[in-house]
């Protein structure tokens, strides 16, 4: 009788490696950070050979300062993923630190009805550093994107971003701290796991795309936007000027408390002459915490009347990408104003 064996198939992931701290090394004669070849990871994280997995990578050459971050790189990013989709079971994306939540939130809507993770991460200290946050980042990540249910379906299909054993939804997160290893939080989103002895999942996060639909990709991008935010003093010239400036389709307002602005005519003139003439106003809230109600103050109240759309608890990170992509998508002014109210890839609570 022929012997029953179990065989198994090894998951794929494939690392994206961007440029940003958790790839540079410190050279030993200036003392400046410098990036280094990607095939050198290996050698700095040796843990990468425990693991059962058939791992890839792409660089970018020359790598990216996050600082530099920009929307076709967004775009390039999607293309490689679309384009090994099907080859691989999860995306890891090495990301510098400072501009990682607006390419998460970005990627959240380029990559729509998405069934696989794609995950970035990236460190404070560089993976050459002896204290380097990287290595478990890193580690976490790839384990991450490539866990799997019983049926081998995906834990977590969705753009990620795994910090200091925290998994978040991408397009929740913030970076809230520069100088600590716990540098991203979502403030108004729990993590959708959370990695210690073992890892943690919280199933009733966790998004699923509709099987029955293929993943689209969005890329083109319009960035005829910008964030204004409200302050005791502002000066009406200076928002005028930006709400009447031709080349701005979208404004995010970064205003008080639960949606609140300052009692102007002329801050609600502006806003009325903006709305008439096309552009989409999303009001954001300035706290860390909470979310847009506009209809609890009379303040509010005026807004919403100038035709100021609610981003409810929209980061501004979230916010300026996801207009972006409406606008890159062709859609109508009010085409854009309804879909920023609905939530598409777990950016609002709902």
């Amino acid at each position: 009788m022929a012997e029953n064996r179990l065989f198994t198939i090894r998951r794929r992931v494939m690392l994206i490696y961007t440029g940003g701290t958790i790839g540079m090394i410190r050279n030993p004669e200036t003392g400046a950070l410098e990036t280094f070849n990607f095939a050198h990871l290996q050698k700095h994280v040796p843990e990468l050979n425990e693991f059962d997995y058939v791992i890839r990578s792409y660089q970018f050459d020359p790598p990216i300062d996050s600082s530099d971050m920009q929307p076709e790189l967004w775009t390039r990013i999607v293309e490689i993923i679309r384009y090994n989709y099907d080859e691989f079971d999860g995306f890891v994306i090495l990301h510098g630190t400072d501009t990682m939540a607006y390419t998460a939130s970005a990627l959240s809507f380029m990559l729509e009805n998405l069934s696989k993770p794609v995950i970035l991460t990236g460190s404070q200290l560089p993976i050459g550093v002896l204290r380097t946050d990287g290595k478990e980042n890193l580690i976490n990540a790839i384990e991450l994107a490539a866990a799997c249910d019983e049926n081998m379906r995906p834990r977590v299909p969705e753009v990620c971003v795994c910090f200091g054993q925290k998994l978040y939804r991408g397009n929740r997160v913030t970076k809230c701290n520069a100088e600590n290893f716990n540098a991203f939080t979502s403030y108004n989103c729990a993590p959708l796991a959370v990695t210690g002895i073992n890892i943690n999942f919280d199933e009733t996060l966790i998004r699923h795309a509709d099987a029955a639909l293929p993943m689209v990709t969005h890329t083109q991008l319009d960035n005829s936007v910008i964030a204004i935010t409200l302050f005791p003093g502002v000066r009406a010239d200076v928002i005028e000027h930006v709400f009447r400036f031709p080349g701005i389709k979208g404004i995010v307002l970064r205003t008080f408390g639960s949606g609140n602005a300052p009692q102007k005519e002329w801050l609600l003139n502006a806003i009325r002459c903006a709305t008439q003439d096309g552009k989409v106003v999303v009001n954001i809230t300035q706290c860390q915490h909470g979310a847009v109600e506009m209809g609890l103050y009379a303040t509010g109240q005026q807004l919403l009347a100038a035709g100021v759309v609610s981003g409810k608890d929209m980061t501004v990170e979230c916010a300026v990408t996801k207009l972006m992509v409406l606008f890159g998508r062709g859609f109508s002014a009010e085409e854009v104003r309804e879909q920023m109210s609905k939530c598409l890839a777990g950016e609002l609570t709902e």
